[in-house]
C-alpha cells in the first residue's frame, strides 16, 4: 500500500538563500526534492541578500539628492539580477523575458527615488513602495529558476494575496480577506500541479496599495500564508541549522535545538536569537501548524521545530519523532542568550511610595522617545522603577524622564534619575524553569561560583524564561556559565 503524502507544505527562503546563483540553485533542489515528500509546494520568497538594505539607504539618498546613488544603485540591482539569471535559465526567451522584467522594475525603483528626491522626503507609504521591489525582483527569478529546472511555478506578487490595513511599514494582515484570496488564486495553481512562488514581506490595502510588514516580514507572510491555506508545516529555510543552545561564537559547543514550543521561541527571539522573528510565529499558533528552521546549504539536518505549547506533538521529519526526545522536551534550560550594550535606568525616590501614576508617566517618557524596553524591575518598596534601554538611547531617554518629572524631581518626591555604565542582559528560556523547584537559587549559585554579580532580574509571565543584568564585560562568561545547565 502506498503512504499517503502529507498535504501542503509552505518553505520560506531567507535573503542569504537565494542572494548568489549556487545559492538559489540549492534553493531549487531543496524545493524539487520536497516534492517527493508533499503533495503541495506553496514558496515564499525574500529579496536577494543585501538588496533591501540598498533600496532603503537609496531612499535616504533620495531624500539627500544624490543623484548618482540612485543611479548606481539601478545599474547595481540590474547587475546582481541578470548574473543569477544568467547562469540558471538556460532558455535564451525565458531569460530575456526575465530580464526585461528586471530591467523594468529596477527602472520603477529609480523613478520613485527621483520622486522621492524631488519631495525632499520619504513617507512611510514610498519607502514601503520602494523597499518591496526587492521581493518583487526576486520571486521572478526564483519562479523562472523552478521552471529551468523541469518544475511548473508561477511567480504572484503578495499585494495580491495578503490583504493588510494601512499601517505602512509595519502592516496588520486581515485573515479572513486574505484566506478569502488564497482560495481563489493559489488553491487552483495547486490543482494544476504549479508551484506558487509569493513574495514574502509585502502586502497591499483593500485599494492595492502596497505595504510591507516590517521586521521578519517574510518569515511573517510564510506563517500568514501557511495560517491561511491552510498548511501542515510551514519551514523556514535559513544560512543557520535551526535554533542554537547559544551563540556559537561565544560557546563554540552549543548546538542545535530539535524543538521549542512557540512560548520559548518567542523569549529566544526577543532576547536576541535571530532566527525567527516571534511575530512571524502568531499566524499559525492557533492552529498548531509546526514551524521548521532549516539550513538551505545542510538540507539533510533536521533542524529546530517551533510547536504548540500544548498539543503534545513532538519534533518530526516526515512522522518520526526527535532522536532524543527526552533532551528536546524535559530539559531545564533549552538555550542562553544575550543582549548586549544595553544600560540600566532608575527612577527613585521616597515619595514615589504609593503614589499612583509613576509607572506610567515613566514608561509614557521612554514611549515618547520611540526606545524599546526589553526587561523592568520594581522594588517591592515601590521606591524605585528599574528598566533597560539600548546604550545609545540613555541621553535621549534620560532628558525626556527628567522633563515629566520636573515637579517631583523639585518637591524630592523623586531623589534622582540614572542610568548605569553598559550592562548585557542575559536571558535562560526553557519550560523546565517554571516546573523545577529551586531552579533560580541554581542559575544565581552558579553565576556567583563564576564571580559574576547579577545587578536585576525578570522573569516574564510566560514563565520559561529568566532574565538577569550584568556588567557588560561578564556577558560572554554569564553565556558560557549557564550553558552548563544545557550540556551537563
Amino acid at each position: 500500500m502506498t503512504k499517503e503524502k502529507p498535504s501542503t507544505l509552505v518553505m520560506k527562503f531567507g535573503g542569504t538563500s537565494v542572494g548568489t546563483a549556487e545559492a538559489m540553485a540549492q534553493a531549487v533542489a531543496n524545493i524539487r526534492a520536497s516534492q517527493a515528500d508533499w503533495e503541495n509546494v506553496v514558496v515564499v520568497t525574500s529579496a536577494l541578500s543585501g538588496v533591501t538594505n540598498l533600496l532603503v539607504e537609496s531612499t535616504t539618498r533620495a531624500v539627500r539628492g544624490d543623484e548618482v546613488f540612485i543611479s548606481q544603485t539601478e545599474s547595481e540591482l540590474v547587475k546582481k539580477h541578470f548574473e543569477i539569471a544568467e547562469k540558471l535559465i538556460k532558455s535564451p526567451a525565458q531569460q530575456a523575458q526575465v530580464k526585461q522584467e528586471i530591467k523594468h522594475l529596477s527602472a520603477d525603483f529609480a523613478n520613485l527615488c527621483r520622486a522621492i528626491r524631488v519631495l525632499g522626503e520619504a513617507t512611510p507609504r514610498a519607502m514601503d513602495a520602494v523597499v518591496s521591489l526587492g521581493e518583487r525582483l526576486s520571486v521572478r527569478l526564483l519562479a523562472a529558476a523552478l521552471q529551468a529546472a523541469g518544475a511548473p511555478s508561477q511567480f504572484i506578487e503578495t499585494t495580491h494575496l495578503i490583504v493588510t490595513d494601512d499601517d505602512f511599514q509595519s502592516a496588520h494582515p486581515d485573515l479572513e480577506k486574505t484566506k478569502a484570496n488564497i482560495k481563489t488564486i493559489i488553491k487552483p495553481l495547486l490543482a494544476q500541479g504549479q508551484i506558487p512562488v509569493l513574495t514574502g514581506f509585502i502586502g497591499a490595502t483593500e485599494d492595492g496599495i502596497t505595504t510591507t510588514l516590517g521586521r521578519g516580514g517574510s518569515d511573517y507572510s510564510a506563517a500568514i500564508i501557511g495560517a491561511t491555506l491552510p498548511a501542515d508545516e510551514v519551514w523556514i529555510w535559513t544560512d543557520v541549522t535551526g535554533v542554537m543552545t547559544a551563540d556559537p561564537r561565544i560557546v563554540p559547543t552549543a548546538r542545535t535545538i530539535p524543538e521549542v514550543s512557540y512560548r520559548e521561541m518567542a523569549e529566544l527571539s526577543y532576547f536576541g536569537a535571530k532566527v525567527l522573528h516571534p511575530k512571524a510565529v502568531r499566524p499559525v499558533v492557533e492552529l498548531g501548524i509546526p514551524v521548521r528552521i532549516c539550513n538551505t546549504f545542510a538540507p539533510e539536518e533536521k533542524g529546530t521545530y517551533v510547536l504548540a505549547d500544548k498539543d503534545g506533538r513532538t519534533a518530526k521529519e516526515g512522522n518520526e519523532k526527535t532522536e532524543d526526545p527526552q533532551n528536546a522536551s524535559n530539559q531545564i534550560v533549552k538555550a542562553v542568550t544575550a543582549i548586549k550594550h544595553q544600560s540600566v535606568i532608575t527612577v527613585e525616590g521616597r515619595g514615589m511610595l504609593g503614589v499612583p501614576g509613576v509607572a506610567a508617566r515613566t514608561f509614557g517618557a521612554v514611549a515618547a522617545t520611540g526606545t524599546s524596553v526589553p526587561l523592568i524591575t520594581q522594588a517591592s518598596s515601590e521606591q524605585s522603577i528599574s528598566f533597560s534601554v539600548p546604550h545609545e538611547a540613555v541621553e535621549t531617554v534620560l532628558e525626556s524622564l527628567h522633563h515629566a518629572f520636573t515637579e517631583e524631581l523639585e518637591q524630592r518626591d523623586i531623589d534622582r534619575i540614572w542610568a548605569s555604565d553598559e550592562v548585557a542582559i542575559i536571558t535562560a528560556v526553557g519550560n523546565g524553569l517554571q516546573q523545577t523547584p529551586g531552579v533560580a537559587g541554581k542559575i544565581f549559585s552558579a553565576l556567583g561560583a563564576a564571580n559574576l554579580n547579577v545587578y536585576a532580574i525578570a522573569q516574564g509571565s510566560s514563565a520559561v524564561a529568566i532574565s538577569l543584568i550584568v556588567a557588560s564585560e561578564g556577558a560572554q562568561k554569564a553565556v558560557q556559565t549557564l550553558h552548563h545547565f544545557i550540556a551537563s
